[in-house]
């Protein structure tokens, strides 16, 4: 196999996976999934971070540092995963 045949396969099997970009209509205009599926898990750690408030539970989870980007990480994949693939 020539060099040139070998960087065109390579390239075409690197860019496999940029055959469509998932995005949903917003209004007229399209948006990327991933910045929604991060806004939501925002939202959620926000909701989480006030459960967690009022039950008095938050001293208890640890460095607030690590938890709660953590959680906005953990919920942003999990919608991913389950709407979007």
């Amino acid at each position: 196999m020539t060099t040139l045949r070998r960087c065109t396969l390579l390239a075409c099997l690197i860019l496999a996976g940029c055959g469509r970009a998932p995005s949903i209509d917003v209004l007229g205009s399209f948006f990327p999934v991933w910045m929604l599926c991060a806004i939501v898990g925002v939202v959620v750690a926000f909701l989480l971070r006030s459960l967690l408030l009022r039950f008095k539970m938050e001293p208890h989870v640890g460095p607030l540092a690590i938890f709660y980007p953590s959680v906005v990480l953990f919920f942003s994949c999990l919608l991913w995963l389950v709407f979007f693939r």
